[in-house]
């Protein structure tokens, strides 16, 4: 038997994880000189969070250390169970390094235990997009080897795209040039981002104003969702939920009614995207 974990950055819903019985691994963020870390959207103030940003704030992130690993893991090892975790994206976090040591070690005093770990090479509900489908097969009785399966076909055909609102937020992250970010934002530039193969952030075209950044995302879903009406899509917004609810209705028209999630960002992710981020998941023929 083993027991299935995720961390906060894939974002599913508290009630989800509740339902799906996942393990969560919860990532920190830190507000002025306090540290939090993500419960899932169950008891967090995202409109607070954001106008905390708009106001100023720089939000810092931070990788989990050895021994927190350790703390999560063990305790299903020293029951007699096995461990099986979708991450978010190894490109975008040094804390995998950790993880590593914590798992080599566990190994070591637990030797005839299984750790694995699957990447989903996306973060933010691209990643609880993959840890959502998991958790059905887990469901179903699926093996460790049948998981393995499933996720490295179900991986390449999860798409993630958003486009920010405000440049300076991936200034801040080493994303864009200070030049690209101020006369991006005099112009009313979107950039529209999303995850490669690699799990890598990709600035895939430049559109001016907010309207022609939906479309555009708009337009990446009629070239390359797949099987829309099997799998959920996910709608990411980090407030501004009049957006993204403008955004649904345009899917919805030209897609039928197709099973659509609209979610906030949390704060894990919003300190790197901030206010005014929109972000669409779905299955597609490729990424």
């Amino acid at each position: 038997m083993y027991q299935l974990f995720c961390d906060s950055n894939c974002e599913l819903w508290h009630t989800t994880v509740k339902e799906l019985g996942l393990n969560v691994i919860r990532m920190p963020y830190t507000v002025g000189d306090k540290e939090y870390f993500y419960d899932m959207g169950e008891h967090t103030d995202f409109k607070a969070f954001f106008e905390e940003m708009k106001n100023g704030a720089v939000p810092k992130t931070s990788a989990l250390n050895e021994y927190a690993y350790t703390e999560y893991f063990e305790p299903v090892l020293a029951r007699g169970e096995d461990i099986y975790y979708v991450t978010f994206s190894h490109q975008m976090s040094g804390t995998f390094g950790a993880m590593k040591n914590a798992i080599a070690a566990l190994k070591e005093k637990y030797p005839d235990r299984q750790i694995r770990y699957k990447d989903s090479k996306t973060i933010s509900l691209g990643s609880g997009f993959v840890t959502y489908y998991a958790a059905l097969k887990y469901r179903e009785g699926a093996t460790m080897d049948e998981l393995d399966a499933y996720l490295d076909e179900l991986i390449p055909h999860t798409a993630t795209y958003f486009v920010v609102n405000d440049l300076t937020y991936l200034y801040r992250g080493g994303r864009v040039s200070g030049v690209s970010k101020v006369v991006g934002n005099l112009l009313g530039i979107k950039p529209i981002l999303y995850f490669n193969d690699e799990g890598k952030i990709i600035n895939l075209a430049k559109v001016k104003g907010q309207k022609k950044a939906l479309a555009t995302l708009q337009g990446y879903v009629r070239a390359k969702g797949s099987d829309l009406d099997k799998y959920k899509m996910f709608v990411l917004q980090a407030d501004c939920e009049d957006v993204a609810g403008e955004f649904v209705k345009n899917l919805k028209e030209e897609f039928g009614d197709i099973d659509i999630h609209v979610q906030p960002v949390g704060p894990v992710i919003g300190a790197h995207c901030g206010p005014g981020t929109i972000g669409i998941i779905f299955h597609a023929s490729e990424r």
